[in-house]
C-alpha cells in the first residue's frame, strides 16, 4: 500500500457515523476499526448474551471428543462453552466454526477448526463436503437456542444424529440514556451495521420513535439476503447487502455505500 492508498484508508469514513449493533461488549474491536478509518462509532447493541449453565450442557461438552464433529456457531459459543467447561477438548479434525471469528476464538484455546470456504453462514457450512454424507454420524451443535434453526434440521434429514448444546442465550439489551444521547449527538450520514434480525427487531422496539425513524431514513448494511428482507419489513429503505457478517465485509459494504451516498 502506497502513501496515497494509506491516507485514503485512514479517511474512508471521515465525517460519517457508523452505528454498531453487535451484542453488548462485542462491538469494541469494530468500533476501533471505524475510528482508525476516520469515522465516529456509536455502540448501540441489539442483543445481550447470558450464560446457560446446566449439568446437561457440561456433560455434553465433556463428550465432544467422542463425537464425530462439533460445530461452534459463534465466538460467543466458544467463550461460553469454555467458561462452562475450561478443560473442553475436541477430537482432531472434527471442529467446525461458522466463520473466521469463531475459528480464531477456538484457536486461542488450541483448537484448529475448519470453516466454510465460500460463505460464513449456515448455508455455507451445510455446503461443505464434510457434511454431504453424514448418515449415522454424531454431530454436536454448540450455540444458543433460537436463531435461524437451519443447521440441525438439515443435518438430521441427511441422517446425522445431532445434539444441540446450548451454552448461552440471547436477550434484549438494556438501553440507557447513554445510548440514546450518543445517537442523538451522532452526525449524518449514519450507517448502521446489522447482522441479526433479532437485534434489529429489538432496536425497533426499544428506541424512541424519533430515533428509529431517523435510522430508517439512513443506510443499513446487512449481512445476508434474509436479513435484507427483514430490514425492509421493519421499514428500512436504503438496505445494502454485505458479503458476510465478518467485520471486514460489513465495513467494505459500508464504505461502498458511503461513497455512493457522496456522489
Amino acid at each position: 500500500m502506497n502513501v496515497a492508498e494509506w491516507k485514503k484508508a485512514q479517511n474512508r469514513f471521515a465525517g460519517a457515523t457508523i452505528v454498531i449493533t453487535r451484542p453488548v461488549g462485542e462491538g469494541v474491536s469494530l468500533a476501533r476499526s471505524v475510528r482508525a478509518s476516520g469515522g465516529t462509532p456509536v455502540l448501540l447493541p441489539g442483543l445481550a448474551l447470558r450464560a446457560l449453565a446446566s449439568d446437561a450442557a457440561r456433560t455434553a461438552l465433556a463428550g465432544l471428543a467422542r463425537n464425530h464433529a462439533a460445530i461452534f456457531t459463534s465466538p460467543a459459543a466458544v467463550r461460553f462453552a469454555f467458561d462452562l467447561r475450561p478443560s473442553l477438548r475436541v477430537a482432531r479434525e472434527t471442529a467446525f466454526a461458522l466463520g473466521a471469528g469463531t475459528a480464531r476464538a477456538l484457536a486461542r484455546h488450541g483448537i484448529e477448526a475448519l470453516i466454510p470456504p465460500e460463505r460464513s453462514d449456515s448455508e455455507g457450512l451445510l455446503a461443505m463436503h464434510e457434511f454431504a454424507h453424514v448418515r449415522g454420524r454424531r454431530i454436536a451443535l454448540i450455540g444458543a437456542p433460537g436463531g435461524r434453526n437451519l443447521i440441525a434440521p438439515v443435518l438430521r434429514r441427511r441422517g446425522a444424529k445431532v445434539e444441540a448444546i446450548h451454552v448461552y442465550r440471547r436477550v434484549a439489551p438494556r438501553l440507557t440514556s447513554r445510548h440514546f444521547d450518543a445517537l442523538d449527538a451522532a452526525r449524518d450520514p449514519l450507517i448502521m451495521l446489522a447482522s441479526s434480525a433479532e437485534a434489529l427487531a429489538n432496536l425497533v422496539a426499544l428506541l424512541p420513535a424519533p430515533q428509529i425513524e431517523r435510522l430508517r431514513g439512513q443506510i443499513v448494511v446487512v449481512s445476508s439476503a434474509r436479513l435484507a428482507v427483514a430490514a425492509r419489513a421493519q421499514g428500512f429503505v436504503e438496505v445494502v447487502l454485505a458479503r458476510s457478517a465478518a467485520p471486514r465485509d460489513l465495513l467494505a459494504a459500508a464504505e461502498a455505500a458511503l461513497a455512493h451516498h457522496r456522489l
